[in-house]
């Protein structure tokens, strides 16, 4: 079986023979940053990391659109959109709102929590639960709204 960053290998490989630059730097970006992580901390990344990895990547890259666009920098802006563009083909698909709302309610129920006394109890399981499958901000939302009933 293939792992995702055997996937990842495969596509800065063709990528290499299309000659598609900007996608080959992306692509290679997001290795060195796997490598990193595995150099420093002495791991070899599972697929989960490597997603973990992804997912802080397209965070940045659209924190810097947002930075760009106040700026009023176009090309920036379009040049990190790309990256994003590429990046979001690692990822798996991602809940929907309503998947998040429910997997949110049945950790709040699972784990007793009531009140937003338990949002770092609560979203520390869902972290570990919900990695990869949503984006954090909107699993904060979710947990924030079924504490506050």
């Amino acid at each position: 079986m293939s792992t995702l960053k055997d996937r990842i290998q495969d596509d800065m490989k063709a990528a290499m023979r299309a000659k598609d630059a900007d996608r080959l730097s992306t692509i290679r970006m997001l290795l060195a940053a796997m490598k990193q992580r595995e150099v420093d901390e002495r791991i070899v990344l599972d697929d989960a990391a490597v997603v973990g990895i992804v997912d802080k990547l397209i965070k940045q890259r659209r924190d810097s659109i947002a930075a760009f666009e106040q700026a009023a920098r176009a090309d920036l802006v379009a040049k990190e959109a790309a990256e994003v563009t590429v990046l979001q083909a690692y990822l798996p698909a991602r809940l929907s709102a309503e998947e998040v709302a429910a997997a949110v309610a049945a950790l709040v129920a699972e784990l007793g929590a009531s009140g937003p006394g338990d949002m770092g109890r609560v979203m520390a399981a869902a972290k570990t639960r919900l990695a990869g499958n949503a984006e954090m901000a909107q699993v904060s939302a979710a947990v924030k709204a079924a504490l506050s009933r």
